[in-house]
């Protein structure tokens, strides 16, 4: 039986993890329990940007630790800083615990986003090709440097086993976010002469994939993603939507002067997110890693689609 610790417990992946993982014994850790919590897992509050991973880590004394906690979208009132502490700061705090108190395997989920949004991008983008996270961009940005800390960690603490899992879009039951804000729009906005690629991964498929990393997986650095990729064309298709295509010069004009008049959330650096979208290759996954996802990524979007849109 392995002893494993989770933080960033009481989110989407997190629940339902706990409800996954069988026949080991597990610990969940976040600011507050997730609701439900299943019976037989234990519940410590962590918060990753302090001291609370040193000494949780120094009691639980887990043999893998699966890092989860990390901000996506910054909650209203907050903004880099705030996602900077939790995404860089407390991985840096949960990794020099783990290697301190002799933490045999770390599970951390990274994102697609690590490799960043740019034109020259290989398309599909492999496991060996670097990440580059944009600056603009605080979530893509912060990957890259958890990766580099990582990568350190590798060289300067070999004992620690990693499994590093990037990240497609997740999908799944009760799934909303920023990116499917996009799709429950009365039309898709797309860049001319982009298709703006998705690759989407079912919430399922990707806790079965920690699970495994966390207990008779294989090491090393993996993307995650169901097979195939869906553009905007695709999208609008099985939405039934139009698509209204814009020059991005135009759309950066636009966004340039929204955004000071609190018009919109996002500047004009946001149509790189559009234009360049990093296409993942899962055949490490299925190869070396050892699954294949249950769902492409057209059958995850179609059944998220079914529930999701009335």
């Amino acid at each position: 039986m392995t002893r494993i610790l989770v933080t960033g417990a009481a989110g989407m992946v997190g629940r339902a993890l706990l409800s996954e993982v069988r026949d080991h014994q597990l610990f969940a850790t976040d600011l507050a329990p997730p609701d439900p919590l299943p019976e037989g897992i234990s519940f410590a509050r962590m918060d990753v940007t302090g001291s609370d991973p040193e000494r949780v880590i120094a009691k639980v004394q887990p043999d893998v630790v699966v890092h989860l906690a990390s901000i996506v979208t910054p909650p209203k009132g907050t903004g880099r800083d705030f996602a900077y502490n939790v995404d860089v700061t407390g991985t840096r705090n949960v990794l020099d615990a783990c290697i301190k108190h002799g933490v045999r395997r770390l599970v951390v989920t990274s994102s697609g986003a690590a490799y960043g949004y740019h034109a020259d991008n290989p398309v599909p983008l492999q496991e060996s090709d670097p990440v580059r996270g944009n600056p603009e961009f605080p979530y893509s940005d912060h990957k890259r440097q958890v990766e580099e800390m990582l990568a350190e960690a590798r060289k300067t603490a070999p004992q620690l086993e990693q499994v590093i899992l990037r990240v497609g879009t997740v999908l799944g039951a009760g799934t909303e976010n920023q990116i499917t804000a996009l799709f429950h729009k009365n039309r898709l906005l797309a860049i001319r002469g982009s298709e703006s690629p998705f690759v989407f991964i079912w919430t399922r498929d990707l806790v079965r994939i920690i699970a495994r990393a966390a207990t008779d997986g294989p090491t090393g650095i993996y993307n995650v993603a169901g097979d195939g990729a869906m553009g905007v064309t695709d999208l609008a298709r099985a939405l039934g939507k139009p698509v209204l295509r814009l020059p991005a010069w135009i759309l950066k004009a636009a966004l340039a002067v929204a955004r000071p008049l609190g018009l919109s959330q996002y500047g004009p650096e946001q149509v790189r997110f559009l234009q360049y979208r990093p296409v993942l290759a899962n055949d490490a996954l299925k190869a070396d890693f050892g699954y294949t996802p249950e769902m492409t990524s057209a059958e995850v979007f179609e059944f998220w689609r079914k529930q999701a849109i009335t």
